[in-house]
């Protein structure tokens, strides 16, 4: 084998290879597109039933229903419609700024409605809505 000495003219190669690092970064976009859909499965778990809670009715100020037809009640008073909800709601937020509700749906309304009178809750200004439901 001949080899050609090194002259004074060439330079020390100073250019790094980026060939591993290319091949490792594949390997790893790999591993990630592997393992990225078992991480985004729902996980199925059995949630704990609890105890009796008592609710504080104390500074309870509004109670909204919604019976098995759909209509609309305010403390037991029939509303009409959602636009008379709203108005309502926002006039009882204007007397009192810290008023929360409680919303009481019959099981077998749809979810649509329920969807509805919460987005009206939530257009009046009211945060505080707690949703009633019955031990089992």
């Amino acid at each position: 084998m001949a080899f050609k000495p090194k002259s004074e003219s060439e330079e020390a190669m100073s250019d790094i290879n980026v060939t591993p690092l290319v091949d490792v970064m594949l390997v790893l976009v790999i591993i990630l597109l592997v393992t990225a859909p078992l991480l985004t499965q729902s996980v199925h778990v059995a949630l704990p039933e609890t105890t009796k809670t008592v609710a504080n009715t104390k500074d309870q100020s509004l109670q909204l229903g919604i019976d098995a037809q759909g209509q609309i009640s305010l403390n037991k008073r029939p509303i009409a419609d959602l636009a008379a909800l709203e108005t309502t709601l926002k006039n009882e937020l204007k007397q009192k700024p810290d008023t929360s509700l409680y919303l009481y749906s019959d099981k077998n309304v749809v979810y649509g409605k329920v969807a509805e009178v919460m987005a009206t809750v939530q257009h009046a200004g009211i945060t505080k809505l707690s949703f009633v439901t019955v031990e089992k």
